[in-house]
């Protein structure tokens, strides 16, 4: 018997404004089984994807004396730079072999959000990384939003629901390094089995082989081709729609192949948050009699978010 593996769809978001209907059909069932898909047709173009990931990649080439002056003691990681073996996956003891840096929406200091978003800092010894990095921060946030219009339709919202609720969103670039892995047989794995926290993420450059996804009791593999970015739903989303969209779990393992796992890897994901005062009480349209509403207490999403970086060890 023929068993066909799974895999998580790849979908052309250029359909929104082609093809309506079919689309949000197709994306919204394709994140009700697998909480993943990956997008294409997004036109964000593949140069300044490249000069991003050059400017961080020269980042993370520095001496390490010189990364740790970006690293802000008792601010969770929320701006600047986390060094290696920092974040650990929610209940793993071992921590995560990777470190990364994050940026962070650029606001009016005056702004009522100022005291739980800080100001960003900027490395003075890469040329560019500011412009790339915002740059590619921008785009990406104004794909999660396309994304988040198509969702609301599929689950009978009007189009532009979430568009006041992450205007100001406490979303997060987070260029990751997972440096080469020098011995065999260490307890530790470059990211382990977690969900995300926000609304959604926007994974850019999953195209080396690691990323997998647990769906039905299986990991499946996510690589993705051309320009396709993976999307994926977050637990404040899944929290939002009562689990309609649910927030899956996972990882990015170990090459098992020695001359690999030499190699380093690095990734991007967009954390695309809502505005920090954002209520997150279960939406009447996604309770049934079948799906009974799981969240009787209702949470801000800041509030939300503070408890889950103590989980993983980020405050």
């Amino acid at each position: 018997m023929n068993t066909v593996q799974k895999s998580v769809p790849t979908l052309d978001i250029r359909r929104y404004d082609t093809d309506r209907d079919a689309f949000v059909a197709e994306i919204g069932a394709a994140y009700r089984e697998f909480g993943f898909c990956c997008i294409s047709g997004h036109g964000i173009p593949r140069e300044d994807i490249d000069g991003a990931y050059e400017a961080f990649k020269a980042f993370f080439a520095l001496p390490d004396d010189t990364k740790r002056k970006y690293h802000i003691p008792g601010s969770g990681g929320a701006r600047g730079y986390t060094p290696f073996k920092v974040e650990t996956a929610k209940d793993s003891q071992f921590a995560d072999l990777k470190e990364f840096w994050h940026i962070g929406r650029e606001i009016p200091r005056d702004s009522k959000f100022a005291d739980v978003m800080p100001p960003n800092v900027w490395p003075d010894e890469v040329p560019g990384f500011k412009e790339k990095g915002y740059g590619l921060y921008t785009k990406l946030d104004q794909l999660g939003s396309r994304v988040l219009r198509a969702l609301a339709l599929h689950i009978d919202l009007p189009e532009t629901f979430f568009e006041d609720k992450i205007d100001v969103g406490n979303s997060i670039l987070r260029p990751i390094h997972y440096p080469p892995i020098e011995q065999a047989n260490v307890p530790n794995v470059r990211a382990g089995a977690h969900e995300d926290i926000n609304f959604i993420t926007l994974l850019v450059g999953a195209s080396t082989a690691g990323l997998e996804v647990l769906s039905d009791g299986e990991w499946l593999p996510i690589t993705t081709e051309g320009d396709a970015i993976v999307v994926n739903i977050g637990d404040m989303l899944q929290r939002l729609t009562n689990h309609v969209y649910p927030s899956t779990t996972h990882r990015v393992t170990n090459p098992k192949d020695p001359g690999a796992a030499r190699k380093p890897r690095y990734s991007v994901p967009f954390f695309l948050h809502p505005n920090p005062d954002v209520v997150l009480d279960v939406l009447p349209s996604c309770i049934t009699p079948d799906n009974p509403k799981r969240y009787p207490k209702a949470i801000t999403a800041h509030e939300y978010l503070l408890e889950r970086l103590r989980e993983i060890k980020l405050a």
